[in-house]
C-alpha cells in the first residue's frame, strides 16, 4: 500500500492544539448552542425548563450531564420543522431518514452549516489519506440520505475530482473505476463487498485497480473486515463516522497513519458515554453508549443527542482530539436470543474464522413454542461453492457460534450470489418473531 500520511503542515492547527485550548473552545461554543437552541426552539425551551435547568447554568463542560437528552423520538414527535432554530427559508437544505420505522427524522442545515459540514469532511478524507488532485469515486447513496451529498461537497472542499456514482448498478461502478482509475472510493463497506465479487465476475484483479483509499461508513464493519478489504484491494480501508441528526458523515474519522480508532472532531461536536440504561455519564475508557452535542450547527443544533451507538472514548493519538472506538455494534441492534445479548457483528467476525466462506450473510430469527431459533445464512466463496465443502463450513461456522457466543443457530452456507446484496446499508437482520 502507498504511504498516504497526510503532511504535518497541511493540518488545521486545531487538529494539534492542546487539550486546554480544545476545551476552552468547547466550553465557549457549548454555552453559545445552549443559548441558541433554548431562545429559538420550543422543544428545547419545554425540556429545560422540566429538568429545572438554563443556559446560563452551565459553568464548565462537566455541566452539560444537567441538560436533558434528546432522542429520535424527539424529532418525530417535532415533525417535520420543528427543531428548526432559525426561521425556515433560512434553511438551504434539508435531508431526511427514510422513515421505514416511523417518520423519518427531519434535518435542516443553513448556508454556514453546509460550508461547515464540507470542511469537516474534507478534515476526514485529508486524515485518511485523500489528497487535494485526487479523483474520488463516491458510491453512497444521494438524495435525502446524507452521505453522497455529504462525501460530495467534502471532497470538492478539500479540492478532489468528485465521480458522483452515487449507489447501485454494480457492473457500471466496476467499469468507471476501471475506466476513470479514481484514487479513492466513498461507500457503505458492504456494498464494497458487492463491487469485489462485480470485479470477479468481470475477470479483473482488485489489487490491480487504481484505488490506494477506501473511506467507509454508515454502518457498523469490523477489524476483520479491513484487513480482508486491505488484502484483497491493496489499499487503505479507513472508518468515518456520523449521523444525520447529528451533522452527517464527518463526525469523526480514522487516520490513516494510525487506523486507531476515530478522532472526532472535538471543535464542532461534543462527545459523550453514557450507560444506555441509566443514562450517567461514564469516565473516558468506559463503553457504552454515544451522546453528541453540537457546536456550532445554526439551523438546527441538537443537545446530548442518543446516538444509540456502543463504543467508549480514548485519549487521542495521531491528532489532539479525542478518539472513538471503532462501532461494532448498536444498543438497537443487538438480538436478544433465548436469553443471549448476540450482535450481527460478532457473526461476522466468526464467519471470517471459517475458510471458504464470504462475508455476504443474513441473520433470521424466528420463535417456534415459545423458543427462538437463529439462521445464519451465508454465502460460500466460488472456489469453495462444492457441497461437500458448503456442508463443512457449516459445520464449523455452527461450532463457533454454539462455542463463542453461547446459543445454537442453524447455519445454512449457500452457493454464491445467493444471498441479498446491499446497494447502501446492509440488511444483516431479519427479525420475523411474534410476541410472546
Amino acid at each position: 500500500m502507498q504511504d498516504r500520511t497526510p503532511a504535518r503542515a497541511s493540518l488545521e492547527p486545531i487538529e494539534i492544539a492542546s487539550r486546554d485550548e480544545i476545551a476552552g473552545l468547547q466550553l465557549q461554543r457549548l454555552k453559545w448552542t445552549l443559548a441558541h437552541a433554548y431562545d429559538n426552539v420550543p422543544h428545547y425551551r419545554r425540556s429545560f425548563e422540566a429538568a429545572g435547568v438554563h443556559p446560563d447554568d452551565l459553568k464548565s463542560l462537566a455541566d452539560l450531564a444537567r441538560f436533558p437528552f434528546t432522542a429520535k423520538a424527539d424529532l418525530r414527535a417535532n415533525y417535520p420543522f420543528g427543531m428548526f432554530a432559525v426561521p425556515r427559508e433560512k434553511i438551504a437544505r434539508v435531508h431526511a431518514s427514510s422513515g421505514t420505522t416511523g417518520k423519518p427524522t427531519v434535518v435542516g442545515y443553513t448556508a454556514k452549516d453546509i460550508d461547515t459540514w464540507a470542511s469537516v469532511v474534507a478534515r476526514s478524507m485529508r486524515a485518511a489519506g485523500t489528497r487535494p488532485g485526487d479523483l474520488v469515486h463516491v458510491a453512497y447513496g444521494y438524495g435525502l440520505f446524507t452521505g453522497g451529498l455529504g462525501a460530495h461537497y467534502g471532497a470538492e472542499k478539500l479540492g478532489c475530482t468528485v465521480i458522483p456514482v452515487s449507489g447501485g448498478m454494480t457492473e457500471r461502478q466496476v467499469q468507471l473505476i476501471a475506466d476513470f482509475k479514481p484514487d479513492v472510493i466513498m461507500v457503505t463497506p458492504s456494498y464494497m463487498l458487492a463491487i469485489l465479487d462485480q470485479f470477479r465476475e468481470a475477470g479483473l484483479d482488485p489489487r490491480a485497480s487504481s484505488l490506494s483509499v477506501g473511506i467507509f461508513g454508515a454502518e457498523p464493519w469490523t477489524e476483520s473486515m479491513r484487513r480482508e478489504i486491505e488484502a484483497t484491494f491493496d489499499m487503505h480501508a479507513v472508518d468515518i463516522y456520523g449521523l444525520s441528526e447529528v451533522m452527517g458523515p464527518g463526525v469523526a474519522n480514522e487516520c490513516v497513519e494510525s487506523k486507531d480508532g476515530l478522532h472526532i472532531w472535538e471543535d464542532h461536536f461534543y462527545p459523550e458515554v453514557i450507560d444506555p440504561v441509566s443514562g450517567t455519564p461514564l469516565p473516558d475508557g468506559e463503553k457504552g453508549e454515544l451522546v453528541f452535542t453540537s457546536l456550532t450547527k445554526e439551523g438546527m443544533p441538537v443537545i446530548r443527542y442518543r446516538t444509540r451507538d456502543l463504543t467508549r472514548l480514548l485519549p487521542g493519538t495521531a491528532r489532539s482530539m479525542r478518539r472513538m472506538e471503532k462501532v461494532t455494534g448498536r444498543s438497537d441492534d443487538m438480538m436478544i436470543v433465548r436469553g443471549v445479548n448476540v450482535f450481527p457483528t460478532q457473526i461476522e467476525e466468526l464467519i471470517l474464522l471459517c475458510e471458504g466462506l464470504s462475508l455476504h450473510y443474513q441473520i433470521e430469527l424466528t420463535r417456534a413454542e415459545r423458543m427462538d431459533e437463529m439462521t445464519v445464512s451465508v454465502e460460500a466463496k466460488p472456489e469453495a461453492a462444492g457441497e461437500a465443502a458448503r456442508a463443512a463450513a457449516a459445520a464449523i461456522l455452527g461450532q463457533h457460534v454454539k462455542s463463542r457466543v453461547g446459543i445454537t443457530a442453524k447455519v445454512v452456507v449457500t452457493e454464491p450470489g445467493q444471498v441479498e446484496r446491499s446497494q447502501g446499508k446492509a440488511r444483516r437482520v431479519i427479525d420475523k418473531r411474534t410476541p410472546v
